[in-house]
């Protein structure tokens, strides 16, 4: 059997081991950046091989301990699951570089609990068992409540326990619906349900409906839908630069859940089930798109401003992914990595606005001198026409492409919502780029001690995350080729399906 899906999960969960063991003081904090950067590395090459391997189309399932899928955790990675997971790795050097500048030792156990965040996103982007999407998705959040509070106190502490009471309610639900399901259906394995759902009798419908719809919900809360999206701008917004930015890519989970299952599950050969829940979940991804781009334009802080830019890029997905249309979801995909780098990219130019504004933190109502203010300007209008979708960078690219893929049927309010809340996007940049880089009084001081210092390694973590966009920009053309190959494989549910029969015989109904 081929292990290499097992490292994308294994590889961090070692770094996180061995960032615990050297944690001591008289290690110092070099090596604990030193097992970061080797366990990063490490998982690269597992990455980057998963990805050429299911380029082609194959699909990998691994069986943790043999067993079979029924009744041991399956793993299986494809096109999607290395797409996903080659968006993170991107992301999380990025990250890395970021707080290693400085903001790590500010932080106890910083080191072990980003391996472990890694470690939770790999395993939900992997997993076949929609339990064990749970489990990766408590790895996850439990580590992201760690990084959040970090070095924090105050405000910050008392945003940290909203997001930690809000997420862990929403994993109440998710294991009750999961109850539900296994109740209902007799298995969690994901390409198994999708069978069974297809053959639920009538009679058990009204059960399954409800079930199901407890779950959408729950990843609709995951990924920031309307109305469930109100604890992320102030959660991202407190949270350390180099954490928000690596939680830029946590939004994406729920959204990927959503679309694994909603084309396992309720595809053309879902019978009564077929399309569940996709019209309220389009014109919800709409609102929420038309209101985070009021957000932007409202938001009072730069980090806010961000943060709604986040939901708006969640909504935008939400639309892609529930237009049922291959070259919309394949759209999507491609949008997908670009937002999640630009949105991170402003969260690190934000941070340092914040810094060297002193007491005028990045507040947009206060007037006050940015000191060296030519870098950060210059970002931000990079940063700010990249998430806007302006050309000829790959979100506006992206966006083209879906606008070219959606059904007459709903084309004008696709077009209404898309077009419109891109423009409220562009006047909210626009306002806070007026205030913050050039409306800056020249004479007056700053104090010294407020003063932050440019450092290299944070300029180099944005640069990164903007060059990231342009080579998506340059390569738009292999990279919308490869992403219809994996929409496509998406939609042929029964293919999946079918190669999971095959390679697990207990699977197979008698």
């Amino acid at each position: 059997m081929n292990h290499w899906p097992i490292l994308p999960i294994l590889i961090p969960l070692l770094g996180a081991i061995a960032s615990l063991f050297v944690e001591h003081r008289r290690f110092g904090v070099r090596v604990q950046r030193g097992v970061a950067w080797a366990s990063l590395g490490l998982l690269a090459a597992a990455v980057v091989v998963l990805f050429k391997a299911t380029a082609s189309g194959q699909i990998q399932v691994y069986l943790l301990g043999d067993w079979p899928s029924r009744l041991g955790i399956a793993l299986v990675a494809d096109r999607l699951a290395a797409w996903m997971l080659l968006t993170t790795l991107c992301l999380s050097v990025a990250s890395l570089l970021h707080a290693c500048a400085g903001w790590d030792r500010r932080a106890p156990h910083f080191h072990a609990l980003f391996q472990f965040q890694l470690m939770g996103l790999n395993g939900a982007f992997l997993t076949g068992d929609i339990f064990n999407l749970f489990v990766f998705f408590e790895v996850m959040l439990i580590a992201s409540y760690g990084l959040l509070v970090s070095g924090g106190r105050g405000l910050r502490m008392r945003v940290g326990l909203h997001y930690v009471v809000f997420n862990v309610t929403a994993s109440t639900l998710f294991l009750i619906a999961l109850g539900l399901l296994y109740a209902l259906l007799g298995s969690l394995n994901m390409a198994e349900l999708s069978q069974r759902i297809a053959e639920l009798p009538a009679a058990e419908l009204p059960l399954a409906r409800a079930a199901l719809g407890l779950l959408l919900l729950v990843f609709c809360s995951k990924a920031a839908l309307l109305p469930l999206y109100l604890w992320l701008p102030e959660a991202y917004s407190r949270a350390p630069a180099a954490v928000a930015a690596l939680f830029v890519v946590m939004t994406k989970v729920g959204l990927y859940a959503l679309l694994r299952v909603g084309l396992l599950w309720f595809g053309p050969d879902a019978g009564a089930l077929q399309g569940f829940g996709r019209q309220a979940l389009l014109w919800t991804g709409l609102l929420t798109l038309v209101l985070a781009g009021f957000g932007v334009m409202a938001a009072n802080r730069l980090r806010v401003l961000v943060a709604y830019l986040v939901v708006f890029s969640a909504g935008t997905l939400f639309v892609a992914f529930t237009l049922d249309d291959q070259g919309a979801i394949a759209a999507g995909l491609y949008y997908l990595p670009h937002s999640t780098f630009a949105a991170a990219a402003l969260f690190l130019i934000a941070d340092l606005v914040r810094r060297r504004r002193g007491d005028a933190s990045d507040r947009k109502a206060v007037i006050a001198p940015l000191p060296g203010r030519g870098v950060p300007g210059t970002l931000y209008f990079i940063a700010a026409i990249a998430i806007a979708g302006l050309p000829p960078l790959s979100g506006f690219l992206a966006k083209v492409a879906l606008l070219a893929h959606v059904p007459d049927a709903q084309l004008a309010p696709v077009w209404s919502a898309v077009l419109g809340g891109s423009l409220l996007v562009v006047i909210g940049l626009s306002r806070a780029g007026v205030r913050l880089f050039w409306r800056v009084p020249e004479t007056a001081p700053t104090p010294p001690a407020r003063r932050a210092r440019l450092r290299p390694a944070e300029t180099a973590a944005t640069l990164l995350l903007l060059a990231y966009i342009l080579g998506m920009t340059l390569a738009a053309g292999p990279l919308m080729q490869y992403t219809d190959a994996m929409a496509r494989q998406l939609r042929q549910a029964g293919d999946y399906r079918e190669l999971l029969r095959q390679t697990h015989p207990a699977m197979r109904q008698p």
